[in-house]
């Protein structure tokens, strides 16, 4: 990747409730530090919301609630994101689901039409419930699209 050499400031913020999320959150760590990036990791509860816009990228990790609706801790996060001037910010939003539910993944599908138009949307990537193996791959084309436009942003 032609920016390399540039420091990359990115957050992984994630809410999770069975631990399915924070495992895709840290898959996609994982995934970042293989190119030598080192994104800062947060809950939710414990990201300073004030910081939105001094990230080259944000990715939010969320489970969804009940029938597809955004769980509150990470309802702080999306606010902000709505309140906030992030509109260079690239942004990515991941997340665990069940799709026995009619609205698989909606929490994901909520913070992607917010931040298609608060933000540089880059990517979106759902998971069935626990990450697997056959997951990986589909991990890793998340971060390279998130650094593709991280560095379109950056030129």
């Amino acid at each position: 990747m032609a920016l390399m050499s540039y420091k990359k400031n990115i957050a992984i913020i994630y809410a999770s409730i069975t631990g399915n999320t924070k495992e895709l959150a840290e898959i996609i760590e994982s995934e970042f530090r293989k190119l030598s990036i080192y994104p800062v990791i947060y809950q939710a509860n414990l990201f300073p919301i004030e910081r939105l816009g001094t990230f080259d990228a944000v990715i939010v990790g969320t489970y969804t609630w009940g029938n597809g609706t955004l769980p509150r801790e990470i309802l702080p996060v999306y606010n902000g994101f709505e309140t906030q001037d992030v509109s260079e910010v690239v942004t990515g939003v991941i997340g665990t689901g069940d799709s026995f539910y009619p609205h698989f993944c909606g929490a994901v599908d909520e913070f992607r039409d917010m931040l298609f138009v608060q933000s540089r949307l880059a990517a979106t990537l759902k998971v069935e419930l626990k990450p697997q193996m056959a997951d990986l791959p589909r991990c890793k084309r998340f971060v390279e699209s998130i650094l593709r436009c991280v560095e379109k942003v950056k030129k």
